[in-house]
């Protein structure tokens, strides 16, 4: 598949997945509200997905992965100055462990890849794509102040998924539906309602929980799994590295949520 169709279909699952929330779950955004999550919708499906895998289509799995890594410190520093919030000294450090031990997990593990090799515009692709998904983020932050996490995340999804419906054939041409295989129906099944649909679902509800500058230190989870995964289920071997940073992402996640309650009370550095 194209990035264009691999997207599309992934988000025509979602939907399906979404939909009936709409009618459970009828909206009551003010005009302003719309407004946001409109905004919202168009940075996180079509502009963040498009962008992000055009990248990976560019670059390595590895290069990926260390790109991922970034995602914490971006979330941390704009919460930190387009939301106001105020990350304390154990965040700070705890972010920083993460992101290290996210790119050690990036060095450390031994991927295989369809691709030639890295570029610097993929990687700088999968970087832009991550500044893109920090407004979206914050806007859905917002949003779930004042509306439960199923709204926002109903309505954003199935919005955004209606840009990318006219977009993606504008620049890519019209989806394919023949010469499609039965296992790739099914990989786009299960990315749209389970990496798409219910991810974003219990993404969006978590930040109704904590502070998006707190948050971001889950992101790093990522790069985990996926090699725990790579191990598993495709065979691929992980270096002490990879060990070592698994750990301190670990031990990160641990030490910031224990200490959730009392960071409060602990000086703040901005």
């Amino acid at each position: 598949m194209s990035v264009g169709t691999m997207v599309f279909y992934r988000f025509v699952f979602a939907v399906l997945g979404l939909t009936p929330l709409l009618f459970t779950h009828p909206a009551h955004f003010t005009a302003r509200e719309w407004k946001l999550l409109l905004g919202a919708s168009f940075l996180g499906v079509p502009l963040q997905f498009l962008i992000q895998f055009k990248g990976l289509s560019l670059t390595t799995v590895s290069h990926a992965s260390l790109m991922v890594g970034t995602m914490p410190v971006i979330l941390a520093v704009g919460a930190t100055f387009f939301a106001k919030e105020r990350l304390h000294a154990v965040g700070w450090c705890c972010l920083a462990v993460s992101t290290t031990g996210a790119a050690l997990i990036a060095l450390g593990g031994r991927h295989s890849s369809s691709a030639n090799g890295p570029t610097l515009a993929g990687d700088l692709l999968v970087v832009a794509s991550l500044v893109i998904a920090l407004f979206w983020v914050l806007l859905n932050k917002k949003l779930v102040e004042s509306h439960s996490a199923i709204i926002v995340t109903a309505y954003g999804l199935v919005s955004g998924a209606l840009m990318l419906a006219v977009i993606v054939p504008f620049i890519y041409g019209v989806p394919p539906i023949h010469g499609i295989s039965a296992k790739a129906w099914a990989a786009s099944a299960a990315s749209g309602l389970l990496c798409t649909a219910s991810s974003t679902l219990l993404w969006n509800y978590g930040m109704s929980q904590v502070p998006a500058s707190q948050a971001g230190v889950f992101l790093n989870m990522e790069p985990l799994v996926g090699s725990i995964l790579g191990v598993v289920l495709l065979g691929e071997t992980l270096g002490p590295l990879a060990w070592i940073g698994g750990s301190l992402i670990l031990l990160a996640a641990i030490i910031l949520t224990t200490r959730r309650s009392s960071a409060r009370e602990e000086p703040a550095l901005l």
